[in-house]
């Protein structure tokens, strides 16, 4: 069973960028929803295909619950189709592309049993109504902030008043500067579907601070129910 990625009363959260089997399987022991990896080539968090094969056959064994995201970016609808056969095959795919409301429409009726995620990189509040157009179209949207040449991960939040006047349709996930010290302030002004946290958490690139991963989990927990 797969479980709910969250409420506007209970806030999942996803752990993105791992690249370390061991290190996944450590943070979904630690009551994480979801875990990520990358697929897009020139991220300093990318991993080639048996690599997330083998990391997401491990979790789906572990913790069969647990979302497995693969975050990928313009991929064609046939290496997208190859990817969702077999061991190891993703749960959700994370499109942080220029992929069009009707593309994921399409992607989500040829593949009913994968979960469809919009990433969003917002430049200003009015991005938000983009948003709206994905909303019978995906299961869920990532919003992080904009900047020049980077898809993700880069640690800048998004204005936490943006999104408090802002009504969403479906599922959403927030994504930029997630940390525990943050949580606090975030809580008190919004209550997302989900954050997702990869950067502040981070040793090196792809490999994260367990003590960290913890306490983002625990700061999360405070405010559940």
């Amino acid at each position: 069973m797969v479980l709910p990625m969250g409420s506007p009363t209970s806030t999942a959260v996803k752990i993105c960028g791992l690249t370390n089997i061991d290190q996944a399987r450590a943070i979904a022991a630690l009551g994480v929803d979801a875990i990520g990896v990358i697929g897009v080539a020139n991220s300093p968090r990318f991993i080639k295909e048996q690599q997330r094969r083998d990391l997401f056959a491990e979790l789906n064994n572990y913790k069969p619950e647990l979302q497995r995201v693969w975050v990928v970016a313009d991929l064609n609808a046939s290496e997208l189709s190859e990817a969702l056969q077999g061991e190891g095959a993703p749960s959700v795919v994370q499109l942080h592309g220029q992929e069009t409301p009707e593309y994921c429409a399409n992607l989500r009726l040829q593949h009913p049993k994968t979960k469809w995620w919009k990433a969003l990189r917002l430049r200003s509040q009015e991005d938000l109504h983009l948003a709206q157009t994905y909303a019978r179209q995906v299961d869920a949207l990532l919003l992080d902030a904009w900047q020049p040449g980077q898809l993700g991960g880069t640690g800048h939040r998004l204005p936490l008043n943006w999104l408090n006047q802002t009504s969403l349709e479906l599922p959403w996930w927030l994504a930029g500067g997630v940390c525990a010290e943050w949580i606090p302030e975030l809580m008190s002004q919004l209550r997302p579907w989900g954050v997702d946290a990869s950067s502040r958490l981070e040793i090196s690139p792809g490999i994260k601070d367990l003590k960290l991963v913890e306490a983002l989990v625990q700061a999360v927990h405070k405010y559940q129910g």
